[in-house]
């Protein structure tokens, strides 16, 4: 038991620093860190953006809209003040 709980342990250490990107903070030199910077930021503009709305998908008809419209239509035919 101890063993399973040290690998799930050593797993969520070993994620999250592989997860970290490089630490530009601790660089000394002003350019460098800069530079360092510049580089991250680069990296996470390359990456593409999700497209909102696809030209090929139809757009979204709600299947209830024609029962509710006949509901309605039934419910305005009865005498309300009889």
């Amino acid at each position: 038991m101890k063993k399973v709980v040290a690998v799930l342990a050593l797993c969520v250490c070993t994620s999250s620093a592989l997860a970290a990107g490089p630490d530009c903070r601790m660089i000394r030199g002003a350019g460098e860190r800069l530079a360092c910077y510049d580089a991250v930021s680069a990296a996470k503009k390359d990456k593409p953006t999700p497209v909102e709305a696809d030209a090929s998908r139809a757009a979204y008809k709600d299947p209830l809209i024609e029962a509710d419209a006949q509901t309605a239509a039934k419910l305005k035919g009865i005498c309300r003040g009889c």
